[in-house]
């Protein structure tokens, strides 16, 4: 049922989270799903907690970025990024990191760190030319980090790319994992704001 619900209604589907919490709290992915409804409705105190709880028991750090993004909800950006160094990168899936890198990025600027938080987001990930899952946001992220610090014609074609790579990889198999679109011609993109057009090219 929280699947089903949780673009819809959040609020219905964490009382779902909690219905199973009441009858499982023992059980690690139940109180990472209360976590998550807890986050998607904005009660970033009791996510923590949940997330604390589901980290202990599966020992798992998967969920790390959203405890970073829940440490910044209750309005500690510092105590955000303390948790975030405290992990090994190394050790997480690739689409964990880039979701930790953006949260870190998001803690920056919380403090006014513009500039290292734009830091934050130059990781091995972030590559222009290719579109996998994690790109769309990774891109946005930067976009944005990059209209703050004043450069606005670079964070104009960020977000462009960010839209191409939506585009195309909405455009392709699901399954697939990687896709490979045209290069922007970073001209037209800086002046003009009428779509470029891009293509997806799979890659196996």
């Amino acid at each position: 049922m929280v699947a089903q619900l949780i673009d819809d209604d959040p609020q219905l589907a964490h009382e779902h989270a909690l219905a199973a919490s009441r009858r499982a709290g023992r059980v690690g992915v139940v109180r990472e799903t209360v976590a998550i409804t807890a986050y998607a409705t904005g009660d970033y105190a009791l996510a923590l907690r949940e997330l604390r709880t589901y980290r202990r028991i599966s020992g798992s750090d998967d969920q790390i970025a959203m405890m970073v993004d829940s440490e910044r909800g209750v309005g500690r950006p510092d105590r955000a990024l303390e948790v975030g160094r405290a992990v090994d990168r190394s050790t997480l899936p690739i689409e964990v990191r880039v979701e930790l890198a953006i949260a870190m990025s998001g803690a920056r600027l919380d403090l006014g760190e513009t500039e290292r938080a734009l830091q934050e987001l130059d990781i091995p990930e972030l590559d222009p030319d290719r579109a996998f899952s994690w790109s769309p946001a990774l891109f946005a992220a930067r976009a944005a980090v990059l209209e703050d610090l004043g450069r606005s014609e670079e964070a104009a074609l960020w977000q462009r790319r960010a839209l191409v790579a939506e585009e195309a990889l909405g455009a392709t198999d699901a399954d697939r994992e990687l896709i490979v679109v045209d290069d922007i011609d970073e001209d037209a993109a800086l002046e003009s704001e009428a779509p470029a057009d891009g293509k997806a090219e799979e890659r196996d």
